[in-house]
C-alpha cells in the first residue's frame, strides 16, 4: 500500500483523512476502539441533554439519571439481539459467544430504542410518573446521542451505501472497507496514488446531519406541543422518515427473512404512519398543556 494515500477521502470535497485509526487507545492490552470512545461522548451529551431539559420543565432530573442503568442495559440486549435476529450473517448465531459478541459488530439502533422504550415504559410504571412527558423529555436526547453516535461507523469503515460520485462521496481503502462491498461498488473501484479505494455514500453522515437536525427541530416543537407524547411522536415522525430513504441506499440492510425486504425500511415507515396518526387525532381532542 502507498503510505502517502489516505485512509478515508472525500474526494469531491478535496478533504483527505490520512490517519483514521480503528483503536483509540489499549488498557492493560484491552484495546478500546473509537467507536466506544464516540458512543460514549454520545451518550454524555444526551445525559447533559436531559438533565438541563428535566430541570426546564421542573422535573426530577435523577429520576433521568435512575434510568439511564436501565436503558443501557435493554438497549445492548434489544440492539443485539435485533441485529442476530435480522441479520444474513450466520456466523453471529454460531454459539452463544457469537451473540453477545459486541466487539465482533453487530448492534442494531432500532433495537437499541425498542430496549429503550419497552424500560421506560417498566421504569415509569415502577416509579409512577407519566411515561409520555418522561419520553418527550427523553426524545431529543437520544436522537442527539444518535448523531454523535453515528460518527463511530466512520472510524469502524462501515454502515456505508452503494457507489456514488456525488458530491460528498466517501473512498475508503479497498484492504479496510470492514462494512462489505456490493456488485456496483467493486465495478467502481478507483485506482488512486497506486491503491484500490471504494467510492460509497457516506450514509453515516447523512444520517448524523439529518440527526442533528431532529434535534434542533424537536427542540423547536416542544415549545408548541399540545399534549405529552407529541414531541416523542414527532421523534419517530422525523427519524422514520430520514432511516427509511438512508435505508434505502445502505449496502448492509437487516432483512426479513430470506426476502430482500430491508426491515430498518419497513419499520420506519410504519412508525412514521403511526406517529402521524397519533399527532393529528390527539391534535384534535387536546388543548394546549400547561408545562408546553
Amino acid at each position: 500500500m502507498n503510505t502517502n494515500a489516505p485512509q478515508a477521502w472525500f474526494s469531491n470535497l478535496g478533504i483527505e483523512i490520512n490517519s483514521l485509526p480503528r483503536v483509540a487507545f489499549s488498557i492493560f492490552g484491552f484495546e478500546i476502539y473509537w467507536y466506544a470512545v464516540i458512543i460514549f461522548f454520545g451518550i454524555i451529551a444526551a445525559l447533559a441533554y436531559v438533565v438541563w431539559a428535566a430541570k426546564k420543565t421542573g422535573q426530577k432530573h435523577e429520576l433521568y439519571l435512575d434510568y439511564f442503568v436501565w436503558a443501557f442495559l435493554s438497549s445492548m440486549v434489544f440492539g443485539r439481539l435485533y441485529y442476530v435476529i435480522f441479520s444474513t450473517d450466520a456466523s453471529v448465531r454460531g454459539s452463544f459467544r457469537d451473540l453477545v459478541n459486541l466487539r465482533g459488530g453487530g448492534l442494531a439502533i432500532y433495537g437499541v430504542i425498542i430496549g429503550s422504550v419497552i424500560s421506560a415504559v417498566i421504569y415509569t410504571k415502577i416509579k409512577k410518573i407519566n411515561f409520555w412527558l418522561f419520553a418527550d423529555t427523553a426524545a431529543p436526547a437520544l436522537i442527539l446521542g444518535q448523531a454523535i453516535g453515528r460518527w463511530g461507523n466512520f472510524f469502524n469503515r462501515e454502515a456505508y451505501g452503494r457507489f456514488t460520485n456525488n458530491i460528498f462521496a466517501l473512498r475508503y481503502l479497498r484492504s479496510e472497507a470492514f462494512g462489505g462491498v456490493s456488485a456496483d461498488i467493486l465495478e467502481n473501484i478507483v485506482h488512486e496514488r497506486g491503491t484500490q479505494y471504494i467510492q460509497v455514500h457516506p450514509t453515516f453522515l447523512y444520517e448524523s446531519i439529518g440527526n442533528f437536525v431532529i434535534f434542533i427541530a424537536l427542540n423547536i416543537l416542544r415549545k408548541y406541543k399540545k399534549f405529552d407524547g407529541e414531541i416523542f411522536m414527532y421523534y419517530f415522525l422525523f427519524y422514520g422518515i430520514l432511516r427509511f430513504f438512508v435505508e434505502g441506499i445502505r449496502i448492509d440492510q437487516l432483512t426479513i427473512g430470506n426476502t430482500s425486504i430491508a426491515i430498518s425500511q419497513v419499520l420506519s415507515a410504519v412508525l412514521a404512519l403511526m406517529a402521524v396518526g397519533v399527532i393529528i387525532f390527539k391534535r384534535k381532542i387536546k388543548k394546549p398543556i400547561a408545562n408546553a
